[in-house]
């Protein structure tokens, strides 16, 4: 057995290595004509190149813009994409997008309680089957953000506006306990009895 594996090994080299190389074949021996040379600007293995799309849809060409804080031009994207795919999910995408915009300081349409109430109605509207743009999903995990955190911001302002009323009645009864204490009308009926 290790005598045939030997010889079909042998056997295996001989016939790799008794290929004949391929000659070049130069400009003289293909019958004197000038043969040029194909040069077909192939990137090397170190290209850094960057791929070009020019078939970017128009959510795309917004989101781009944004990333080129051109707001206006990529709000007009989003509107041209939400008037023209005319879908669901292209309203949608196109919402959470606006919405986003309109809470970025720097942007035009700056306008939180806008961007709120707009989100507000869309929320409802998304769908988890629904296949967002990767970009609109983060757009939407800050926009639930933003509402959540407006939601706190508004239930704060309310029990601080409860918290002051209630610190100016017990300021008031401390003041009119303290003149009862120090044998003083109250201020209040003080001035009715005049």
């Amino acid at each position: 057995m290790r005598t045939t594996l030997t010889i079909a090994l042998a056997a295996l080299l001989v016939a790799c290595g008794g290929q004949p190389e391929r000659e070049q074949v130069s400009a003289a021996d293909a019958g004197g004509e000038d043969v040029p040379e194909l040069n077909l600007n192939l990137p090397g293995s170190d290209c850094a190149c960057e791929v070009q799309r020019d078939n970017y849809t128009l959510l795309e060409r917004g989101l781009q813009s944004m990333e080129e804080r051109a707001y206006l031009e990529a709000l007009q994207y989003f509107q041209r994409y939400q008037r023209i795919e005319k879908s669901e999910l292209a309203a949608v995408e196109s919402g959470i997008a606006i919405a986003y915009l309109s809470i970025l300081p720097e942007s035009p349409i700056f306008d939180r309680d806008a961007a709120r109430d707009s989100y507000s109605e869309l929320r409802p509207r998304i769908t988890e089957d629904m296949k967002l743009h990767t970009e609109v999903q983060l757009m939407q995990s800050s926009m639930d953000s933003f509402l959540d955190m407006y939601t706190q911001v508004d239930r704060l302002k309310q029990t601080n506006f409860s918290l002051r009323s209630e610190l100016e009645k017990r300021e008031e009864a401390i003041k009119r306990l303290r003149d009862l204490t120090l044998g003083r009308e109250p201020e209040a009926a003080g001035l009715l009895g005049n």
